[in-house]
């Protein structure tokens, strides 16, 4: 069996499989979950693009999921410090 095809079944299964249910928790839900469901849908975006790029055989296309991957992490990181108001030990609506 070849190889593209081995990679485009994954590919698709992973669309199928991965992205429907981290739609579904992004939409609907807590803060908590929405961001579960954020994460859910960046892994599943970075690597249905790196199956992409092995099944078009170009590894130059290989820098957009790493990238995505950073970018995602740091805004996960960003979006838990937004999602808890008063995380410096100041509770809310107090000025310095």
């Amino acid at each position: 069996m070849d190889t593209a095809v081995v990679w485009s079944a994954a590919t698709l299964a992973l669309l199928l499989l991965g992205v429907v249910p981290s739609v579904l928790l992004a939409a609907r839900g807590s803060n908590v979950q929405r961001l579960v469901g954020l994460q859910l849908l960046t892994g599943c975006s970075v690597m249905v693009l790196i199956g992409l790029s092995i099944v078009v055989a170009q590894s130059s296309y290989l820098i957009v999921p790493l990238v995505l991957a950073v970018l995602a992490s740091i805004g996960t990181l960003v979006y838990t410090r937004l999602l808890k108001p008063g995380i410096d030990g100041q509770r809310v609506g107090e000025e310095e």
